[in-house]
């Protein structure tokens, strides 16, 4: 089966580190500033979170989404561990494409990497649209489930990645375990995570981000301690239902950041952007539209009715 591509987008190879890097690219330069497109961990990659974005928003952005190393089709380069790493590599990418100030959106790890990405290289981000973005949590759960975690990641290879390999074979299990309904996901996104999950070497990326960010004692890519560094125009956007992320690491960001707000989604998991697809559209539609007028409405702090609510 070959590789899905989005509506919209093309396939690229660039060189870069010592290997390929596989480009998603679509749209083209238009009114509007580049978009780079981030995705999550697991056994994702760029096809997989912004199947349906491309189309939307190629008509006014460049749209550029990479697949990290050790993930999807790019090869060649070994996985480089943390989000502080992975936003260098972005940033090498981008730098390579000749992008600056791009609006940068990043799910899950890769929210966890645009967080990273406006603070260690500020000058290339206009803006962030994070989805459950990761690196907002001092815990994995509470203090036992976090042990058990940590230990999970002191396994040595020969154990975890026939362990990966195994559970990758129950790609419905895994879905269902990320989603609200797994109805909401297009077919050819779960044929492609199944496809992902089966490849050789899947979840090695991963593995090693979840090794240099997860550790003894708590989270060791915590960012809520400096996220109010980054003042950027930032939207937030988290389902509410999402059963992997704690919601209240936006909420919390969303409120310390100077200009930014939360989109909480009802009814709605951990993938967010396709799982209410429409409604995300409409809200980065939005997003973008009001960069060029004005600056993203402040944030809220705690205690006042800040966040939106909504259904997909």
């Amino acid at each position: 089966m070959n590789p899905l591509i989005p509506s919209g987008a093309r396939a690229e190879f660039i060189d870069l580190d010592g290997g390929r890097v596989r480009v998603l690219r679509g749209g083209a330069a238009g009114t509007g500033p580049p978009v780079v497109l981030l995705h999550g961990g697991a056994t994702d990659n760029a096809a997989i979170s912004w199947y349906r974005l491309f189309a939307p928003l190629g008509a006014d952005h460049h749209v550029i989404a990479p697949d990290m190393p050790g993930f999807g089709a790019t090869s060649g380069i070994d996985p480089v561990g943390g989000p502080g790493a992975l936003a260098d590599f972005a940033a090498r990418v981008m730098g390579e494409l000749g992008l600056a100030e791009a609006v940068v959106i990043g799910v899950s790890m890769g929210g966890d990497v645009a967080l990273n990405l406006a603070l260690r290289h500020p000058r290339l981000v206009r803006a962030l649209v994070l989805i459950a973005p990761g690196g907002l949590v001092p815990l994995v759960g509470n203090r036992a489930v976090h042990t058990a975690a940590w230990l999970g990641t002191r396994l040595p290879d020969w154990m975890l990645l026939p362990a990966a390999r195994l559970a990758n074979r129950f790609v419905g299990t895994a879905l269902r375990a990320v989603v609200h309904d797994i109805a909401t996901l297009p077919e050819e996104v779960v044929a492609e995570f199944r496809r992902e999950a089966l490849r050789p070497g899947a979840a090695i990326g991963y593995i090693r981000y979840n090794q240099a960010t997860v550790g003894r004692r708590g989270m060791r890519n915590n960012l809520l301690p400096v996220v109010e560094q980054i003042t950027v125009p930032a939207l937030f956007f988290h389902g509410e239902l999402d059963p992997l992320v704690p919601v209240e690491g936006s909420r919390t960001a969303a409120a310390l950041m100077p200009s930014a707000r939360l989109a909480m989604v009802a009814e709605c998991g951990h993938w967010a952007q396709l799982e209410a697809h429409d409604r995300f559209v409409s809200e980065v539609t939005a997003f973008l539209a009001g960069l060029g007028e004005r600056p993203a409405r402040p944030a809220e702090r705690p205690g006042d009715s800040g966040e939106d609510l909504e259904g997909p």
